[in-house]
């Protein structure tokens, strides 16, 4: 049966709105598998994991997890860095933060603290832009109640993002970033890898563009020169277009996931001076 032009076009028209419908209802569940990629563990078996790292539990004033914690052997810190992971895994996974900054510069003894994400590890939730950003600006509250002394957040990838949103949203509370292999947006990245993609796709964009240069606090960015993940031209236009002091290295040869993280590099100790000033 032919149906008349205009009943078609009101047809289509009903299609098109249904399979949007359709589209807007799952487009949460399918961003976020491909966004994020955690490592779900109980509580009783990622504190064991901790205690053979050399890690012990963060947690808040009602015993909720927030992360883990490395304290400086000295027990008297003089700044706190706040660690914010990348899209895979959990912290338990990051103990080369600790091991790089920990003791990087003698003058500054930190306790580094590696936050957890609702939704990975042990910590109960789903990951969300949002709930990313809150648990950081939570972790950050923590830390200060800890002591006097700054306290800085390092982000990784995602995390690099994350603490960006974090610091714009709360310029107040963070007294300095460290953002390793920066993610300037997501759609961006997208971009490059699959090809034009329209904004509404992504819910979860983490515009870290955006946000960076509504912080004037110092910047501490590290490049990796191949990195085929997020791209080191994109991050390197995050550092020229962020406004407040900062400072760029760029390790030259390595990919997305091989920066050298080695314990006792210049660049750390360097990274600690530049965020101390």
């Amino acid at each position: 049966m032919r149906y008349p032009r205009r009943v078609r076009l009101a047809l289509l028209a009903a299609a098109t709105l249904l399979l949007a419908g359709v589209a807007l209802a799952v487009l949460p569940t399918v961003e976020r598998r491909f966004l994020y990629f955690p490592l779900r563990e109980p509580r009783a078996g990622a504190e064991m994991r901790a205690r053979a790292l050399g890690l012990e539990p963060w947690v808040d004033d009602a015993g909720a997890l927030l992360g883990w914690r490395v304290r400086h052997p000295s027990g008297a810190p003089r700044a706190r860095l706040v660690v914010l992971h990348g899209n895979a895994g959990s912290a338990l996974e990051r103990t080369y933060f600790a091991e790089a900054f920990r003791d990087a510069d003698p003058a500054w003894p930190l306790d580094v603290l590696l936050l957890e994400y609702p939704g990975y590890g042990p910590r109960p939730g789903e990951p969300t832009e949002r709930a990313l950003v809150a648990a950081a600006l939570e972790a950050v509250r923590a830390a200060r109640r800890e002591g006097s002394g700054p306290v800085w957040l390092a982000g990784e990838s995602l995390g690099s993002a994350v603490a960006a949103l974090a610091a714009a949203a709360a310029p107040g509370e963070v007294d300095g970033l460290i953002l390793v292999t920066p993610l300037a947006s997501v759609p961006s990245v997208a971009r490059r890898h699959y090809g034009p993609l329209p904004g509404w796709l992504f819910r979860d964009a983490y515009r870290a563009d955006r946000a960076l240069p509504r912080y004037r606090g110092p910047v501490a960015f590290l490049v990796a020169g191949r990195d085929e993940v997020v791209f080191p031209d994109l991050g390197l236009a995050l550092f020229h277009a962020q406004p407040a002091p900062k400072r760029l290295w760029v390790d030259a040869r390595a990919g997305h996931n091989s920066v050298d993280w080695r314990p006792g590099l210049g660049r750390w100790r360097e990274m600690v001076g530049f965020l101390a000033r």
